[in-house]
């Protein structure tokens, strides 16, 4: 039902006096509950960071930052500030701010105005009232109003959208925290790669010196008239074999400083080809981590961002069918305006224009919708037990990755320590068969062999650091370990 009242001079200045401070106050209200919560995206950690490397990361006229030292807390930190993944992340965080916002619109008062203005044709003018002077129908006839209104009920559409939008702010917050965790696994696993493929061509060119050194004797004993040329060729061809595995470790680590330059979101200056002038002053080490497996498996089912996500996501899904239910159910609406009108009527004294408040409500009940209502029951639904399935299926994937990662790990150990002193035990073989040769006890296949073994020794140490270091670096990001770097490290 509408009242409308027109014509009394005092109440109506009242009320123009009232009706600003109304609505401004329902509109400082509305804003209040948009913006009551503070929002601020997972800030960007450069507590340990390099001045200078920051600085002159951005900029790519000057390639010295290149050769500043790197240790891995500072390329964390770099990952963190410049990766283009986080900072496509923190772009889907502030949108998904902008969703919320729409999410929660539905409870608050809308405020609105309008008019409208005609002028008629002199034919389509009216005269009332007969012979006498009478009325006329205007030619010139506008109307405008300023209104708001509020939705009293809605069927818990309301309640919903509250609890929809905070579901959202802290599902979108808890998947911008798996890319970050994602992304300073990779980069860790990649600075790990650089320093694995350096020491990887430490060690082949250690054995090419080795075999080039063998060369060159057997070269001055065949010179000598002591071995038959057979041990020249045998040497020669032992060096041969030596040098691909020492290009094909150079490369890998052109292509694994590549891969960590990418994930540190450096813009490499055009002059630097190939060999990037990387710094890395950090080594593989075999730091001590103990863990238990059913330990690890509950922090990861606790602490995994991925399964707290979709937990929102079933939240989500169990509103949508709150909303969905809400079509069965009537819709209150209440409102409030001022209108302005001109006259429908013009001559005897009539005046020019009226104005007026107008306050009302209003009531929506779809009775027969077409079953348009129940059809959104059975989508949400439907939608509610896929959300079920995908946390349940999603837990079994985290406590296999933990398994897995946890496996991984032990064999990583086992390998580092049963490495131990394989390499002493390697030089000394290599000294006993060099001092049989010598003697004339041993053969040259005797050293070549040592040598070989030596090269497999350090050749697998490095590589079981390596493995340590990446196993150890995956379990902690299956079982939902920080990744980023502490904020005391220095």
């Amino acid at each position: 039902m509408i009242y409308q009242m027109t014509g009394h001079t005092t109440l109506r200045a009242k009320i123009f006096r009232i009706l600003p401070l109304l609505l401004t106050g329902m509109i400082l209200a509305a804003a209040g509950l948009v913006f009551g919560q503070t929002y601020s995206p997972l800030p960007v950690s450069t507590n340990s960071v390099s001045t200078n490397i920051i600085a002159s990361a951005v900029s790519t006229n000057t390639p010295g930052w290149l050769k500043q030292p790197l240790p891995l807390v500072d390329a964390l930190n770099l990952t963190l500030q410049q990766n283009s993944a986080l900072q496509k992340a923190r772009a889907d965080l502030e949108a998904s701010h902008g969703v919320v916002i729409q999410t929660r619109a539905v409870a608050l008062p809308v405020i609105s105005a309008g008019g409208n203005v005609q002028r008629e044709s002199p034919s389509l003018i009216q005269t009332f009232g007969g012979s006498g002077p009478g009325f006329l129908s205007p030619r010139d006839q506008w109307n405008t109003d300023v209104q708001i209104a509020q939705t009293i009920y809605q069927g818990g559409r309301t309640l919903s959208a509250f609890r929809a939008a905070k579901l959202e702010k802290e599902q979108s917050y808890l998947n911008y925290q798996t890319v970050v965790e994602d992304t300073l696994l990779a980069t860790r696993v990649a600075y790990y790669d650089v320093l694995v493929a350096e020491q990887q061509i430490i060690v082949n060119e250690a054995s090419v010196n080795l075999l080039e050194r063998e060369l060159q004797d057997q070269q001055r004993r065949f010179d000598a008239g002591t071995v038959p040329r057979f041990n020249v060729l045998r040497a020669e061809v032992a060096v041969a074999n030596a040098r691909p595995p020492l290009i094909n470790a150079r490369n890998q680590y052109r292509i694994a400083k590549n891969n960590l330059s990418n994930l540190l979101g450096f813009n490499l200056p055009r002059d630097v080809w190939q060999d990037i002038p990387l710094n890395l002053t950090d080594k593989l080490d075999a730091n001590p981590y103990d863990v238990q497996l059913p330990a690890a498996i509950a922090q990861a089912l606790e602490r995994r961002t991925e399964l707290q996500a979709l937990q929102k996501t079933e939240g989500l899904q169990r509103e949508n069918v709150i909303n969905a239910r809400a079509g069965y159910k009537p819709t209150v609406q209440a409102f409030a305006g001022w209108d302005w009108n001109s006259s429908e009527f013009s001559g005897g004294g009539t005046k020019a224009e009226y104005d007026g408040w107008v306050i009302g409500g209003r009531l929506n009940w779809n009775i027969f919708d077409g079953m348009l209502t129940y059809g959104k029951v059975v989508e949400a639904k439907a939608q509610l037990a896929h959300a079920k399935a995908d946390l349940e299926d999603r837990s079994r994937q985290i406590e296999l990755e933990v398994r897995t990662d946890y496996s991984s790990f032990v064999e990583a150990r086992e390998v580092l320590e049963s490495q131990q002193k394989v390499q002493e035990e390697a030089e000394e073989s290599l000294r006993l068969a060099r001092a049989r040769a010598e003697a004339g006890t041993g053969t040259q296949l005797d050293v070549l062999d040592a040598e070989t073994s030596l090269t497999q020794a350090r050749t697998t140490q490095v590589q079981a650091l390596h493995d340590y270091d990446v196993a150890r670096a995956r379990l902690e990001r299956a079982i939902g370990q920080d990744m980023a770097p502490p904020k005391d490290a220095q």
